[in-house]
C-alpha cells in the first residue's frame, strides 16, 4: 500500500534569514528537494512540506537540523547540507546520530574559521579522544586523522588541559633515510614534518606558532627523538604511524607520563617500511584491544572530506585490494 501524503509545516525564527537556511538562489533548497520524493513550498517564513509521510518527516527532520546549525553560529555551504542529507537518508551509518550534533561539534575557533567534524565517523573520533588517554585512528588520506587531532590538541592547549603539545613521526618514508639528505639536522626533517607545520600554522598563526615552540610549548620532532623521554601533562600526536615498527611503538606509547594524553594516526595501506618488516600499527589493535582508556577508530571512504572524487579514489582501491589475495605481503 502506497505511503499516505501529508503536509508539513515549519515555522522558521523571526531572527534567521531565509537566505542563510535556503542559500542563494535557492540553493540549498533545490538540494533538498533533489534529494527527496516531497514537494518544499516556501512563503515569507513559513516552510509547507508535502509528500509520503516518510519523505516528508525526512525533509522536515533536515530543515530542523539546518535551524540547529544556523541557531549554534554554523554557516551552512552546500557541502554541510549536503553531508546533513546523507546522514537523514541514513547512506553514512548515521542511525539515531544528529547532523547537528556532528557538524555543530566545534572545536576550535581558528583565524576565523570554524573547525568541526564533517562526518559521523569524525565525530566519533573527537569523542574517542575526548574520552580516552589514548586513541588509535586507522584510515585512508584524507579522513582529517591529523587535521582534527591537532584542533583538539591546540584546543587542549588553550584552555590549559594540557601545558604543551607535541606532534611527532617517524622519518622514514619512500626509502629515504637522514643521513643521506642534505642540510642541516632541522633541514633534513623539515619535509617529514610540513603536514604537521601546516595544520599548526592554520590553527595558531604564523605569528604565535614560531613563539610558541621558541618556548618548548609546541613541539613537532622525529619519533626517534621520543625516546628515553618522559612526556608529562602533555598532548601528544603520533601522525603516519604506520611506518614504525613495533618496537617504535612500544617505545612512543611507554612515554606517556601523567596528565598526558595521546593520538596515534595512521593508514595501514601505506606502508613505507622495508620489505618483509612489521608494522607497528598493525598489530597494536590485537596487542592492547580491550584495554580501558585505550580506543580504536577505524575510518573509511565515507570520512574522506576532500574532492568527492578523492573518495572515489578511495573506494576503488580498497576494492581493488579486496580482491588481491593477501599472501605474501608481510605488512598488511
Amino acid at each position: 500500500m502506497a505511503d499516505a501524503t501529508v503536509q508539513v509545516k515549519i515555522l522558521v525564527p523571526g531572527h534567521q534569514p531565509m537566505v542563510a537556511l535556503l542559500g542563494q538562489r535557492d540553493a540549498f533548497l533545490k538540494l533538498i528537494e533533489s534529494s527527496f520524493g516531497a514537494d518544499v513550498l516556501v512563503r515569507g517564513n513559513e516552510i509547507t512540506i508535502s509528500g509520503p509521510s516518510e519523505e516528508a518527516e525526512r525533509v522536515s527532520r533536515i530543515f530542523e537540523e539546518l535551524l540547529e546549525l544556523l541557531e549554534r553560529g554554523h554557516e551552512l555551504s552546500e557541502d554541510s547540507v549536503g553531508r546533513a542529507i546523507r546522514m537523514v537518508r541514513g547512506d553514512v551509518g548515521a542511525e539515531g546520530i544528529r547532523p547537528s550534533e556532528v557538524l555543530g561539534d566545534q572545536l576550535l575557533s581558528a583565524r576565523g574559521k570554524r573547525i568541526a567534524p564533517k562526518t559521523v565517523g569524525q565525530k566519533r573520533y573527537v569523542d574517542a579522544i575526548r574520552a580516552n588517554t589514548v586513541t588509535f585512528a586507522i584510515g585512508p588520506a584524507g579522513t582529517g586523522k591529523t587535521y582534527l587531532a591537532v584542533a583538539v590538541a591546540v584546543r587542549a592547549l588553550q584552555d590549559r588541559q594540557v601545558s604543551r603539545l607535541i606532534l611527532t613521526r617517524p622519518a622514514v618514508e619512500a626509502g629515504e633515510r637522514l643521513g643521506f639528505l642534505p642540510g642541516s639536522l632541522y633541514e633534513k626533517i623539515d619535509p617529514y614534518m610540513r603536514p604537521l607545520y601546516d595544520a599548526l600554522y592554520e590553527m595558531t598563526g604564523p605569528d604565535a606558532l614560531p613563539r610558541l615552540m621558541e618556548r618548548g610549548v609546541v613541539e613537532v620532532a622525529p619519533l626517534a627523538y621520543m625516546r628515553g623521554r618522559s612526556l608529562n601533562d602533555a598532548f601528544v600526536i603520533l601522525d603516519e604511524a604506520q611506518n614504525t615498527t613495533p618496537e617504535q611503538m612500544k617505545m612512543f606509547l611507554t612515554r606517556l607520563g601523567f596528565g598526558s594524553k595521546a593520538v596515534v594516526n595512521g593508514d595501514a595501506t601505506q606502508v613505507d617500511l622495508p620489505a618483509g618488516q612489521d608494522s607497528g600499527l598493525a598489530v597494536v589493535e590485537e596487542i592492547l584491544g580491550g584495554i580501558d582508556g585505550i580506543a580504536f577508530v577505524h575510518l573509511d571512504g565515507r570520512d574522506v572530506v576532500r574532492h568527492e572524487i578523492v573518495q572515489q579514489i578511495v573506494e576503488a582501491y580498497g576494492r581493488y585490494g579486496g580482491q588481491r589475495s593477501p599472501v605474501g605481503d608481510d605488512r598488511r
